[in-house]
Order: structure tokens, then C-alpha cells, then sequence
């Protein structure tokens, strides 16, 4: 049995699939940001990092990719909702009260949203060549963050940096539960 009478697709799939992505990450990031009660807004934040990554997965940056579902959606996300279901109760204590702003925000929302809007209009980006298999990304990234003259630096102060954010943070939830 011929199927010549169907068109050929190929070259509108990676297309779709893109388009796809780009939509399920701007409303998820969408719903995240306008949803009533926190866990949906995780919900919404987990959807749009897999859409993120599925995008990093299409630019062939697997290792970005997996880190991206790893730290973001693995962890920063865990962390969120076990944040959240811990200090769900002491809400007035934390001044959350406070009634929202929505105007600031939807106005910042919008300048930013044709900020960017102009600076991707106003970018010329390279013409797309031929396809090509995808190189793993992951040896060059390991050595230019072990390589002296690259990346070793900023790594290493990034690392301290968390360090004293994490001992600060274990420092106040003490004090806090002491007193």
C-alpha cells in the first residue's frame, strides 16, 4: 500500500514541536503567576520548566537540558512545595497578608513584556544552516568549568556564595525557632 498521497511532514514536526513547547512554557508560566493558591502555582512553575528544557533539548544542550529537569523541577521545586505545606499556617506572621498589587504588576509585566519584544525584533539572528547531528556538551562544559582561564573562578565564588547563603538561612530558622 503507497502512501504518496500524504505530504511529507518532516521538515514541519521539529517546527510544531517547538511552537508546542514555547506555548506550554508561556502558559505555564502564565498560570503560575495568576494562580489562586500556591500548589497550583507550583504546578504551573514545574510545567514550564520541563517546557524549558524540552526547548534546551531541541538546541541539542542535553546537559542543560538535565539540569534544568534535575535542579530546577528536582529540587528548587521540591524545596518550594515542602516550603510551602511548612509555613502554610503562619501566613500573618510572615506579613503575607497584604493585599496584592495587581496594577504595578500587570504595568511591569507589560513594559517588560515590549522591552523584550523590541530587542528581539531589533536582533538579527544568523540564518539557519544545515542540520547537523548534535555534539554532547557535556565534556566541553566540565572542562571550561575546570580550566583556570575560563570559568574555575566564578564556579568556585558561585559555590561559596551558596554555602553562606545556606549556613545564613539554617542561622535565622534556628534563632527564630529558639526564641
Amino acid at each position: 500500500m503507497s502512501l504518496a498521497f500524504l505530504p511529507d511532514l518532516s521538515g514541519l514536526i521539529p517546527e510544531l514541536i517547538f511552537y508546542g513547547l514555547a506555548a506550554m512554557t508561556v502558559l505555564a508560566a502564565i498560570g503560575a503567576a495568576v494562580a489562586p493558591k500556591i500548589v497550583h502555582a507550583a504546578f504551573g512553575l514545574m510545567a514550564a520548566f520541563f517546557g524549558v528544557a524540552g526547548l534546551y533539548a531541541m538546541l541539542g544542550a542535553d546537559f542543560v537540558a538535565f539540569s534544568q529537569i534535575i535542579v530546577y523541577v528536582g529540587g528548587i521545586l521540591v524545596l518550594l512545595v515542602f516550603g510551602v505545606l511548612l509555613t502554610a499556617r503562619t501566613e500573618a506572621s510572615l506579613g503575607l497578608e497584604r493585599p496584592l498589587r495587581r496594577a504595578f504588576a500587570l504595568t511591569t509585566g507589560a513594559v517588560l513584556f515590549f522591552v523584550l519584544a523590541i530587542a528581539i525584533d531589533s536582533t538579527t539572528f544568523p540564518a539557519a544552516t544545515e542540520a547537523s547531528e548534535p555534539l554532547p556538551t557535556t565534556s566541553a562544559i566540565g572542562h571550561a568549568f575546570l580550566d583556570p582561564e575560563k570559568m574555575l573562578i566564578p564556579f568556585e565564588v558561585a559555590s561559596v556564595l551558596l554555602l553562606a547563603a545556606l549556613i545564613g538561612a539554617a542561622y535565622l530558622a534556628r534563632r527564630r525557632r529558639s526564641s
